[in-house]
């Protein structure tokens, strides 16, 4: 398993981009709340099921979803975007993209999560790095006074 940070100055990915050819690209721009997960992956399981992955490669690729999201949701300012892409080739690999617009100030106030028992949380991070072949952070600058970041997971299909 490999987590890597870059940084890069490109604009955020368009939920509605065209796919490269040889690709399979979903994109979908989620609400700010606690409901983001589960809308996520409603979202998400036909597309990667149409995609041809089996049921156990769904099931790991929803749950890392839904870590990314829930992060996204708790720990970071909005807009919140999901990508998901993948080659056609069956190369063997689905990459899951959630973008935010980065970490929120300090003085914020509480997050739902938060007030949350301890045992209720914390375990996000062991979960996709443990289900993940690659991870990694992409910050990208943005006009306004926050960056864009990109938190992905790269899970093997084969």
């Amino acid at each position: 398993m490999t987590t890597t940070t870059i940084t890069r100055s490109r604009q955020q990915r368009s939920a509605l981009q065209a796919a490269p050819a040889g690709e399979h690209v979903f994109g979908l721009p989620l609400e700010h709340s606690p409901l983001a997960p589960a809308t996520a992956r409603h979202a998400a399981q036909p597309v990667l099921a149409a995609w041809g992955l089996d049921e156990d490669q769904i099931y790991d690729t929803l749950l890392i979803i839904s870590e990314l999201v829930t992060n996204a949701i708790t720990h970071a300012l909005p807009p919140v975007t999901l990508h998901l892409h993948t080659a056609t080739d069956t190369s063997g690999h689905v990459q899951v993209h959630v973008s935010d617009g980065g970490p929120q100030p300090a003085s914020a106030t509480t997050n739902w999560a938060a007030t949350r028992p301890d045992d209720e949380h914390g375990r996000g991070d062991t979960i996709i790095t443990t289900l993940a072949h690659h991870t990694g952070t992409e910050t990208t600058p943005n006009n306004d006074t926050n960056a864009l970041i990109d938190h992905w997971a790269d899970l093997s299909t084969t």
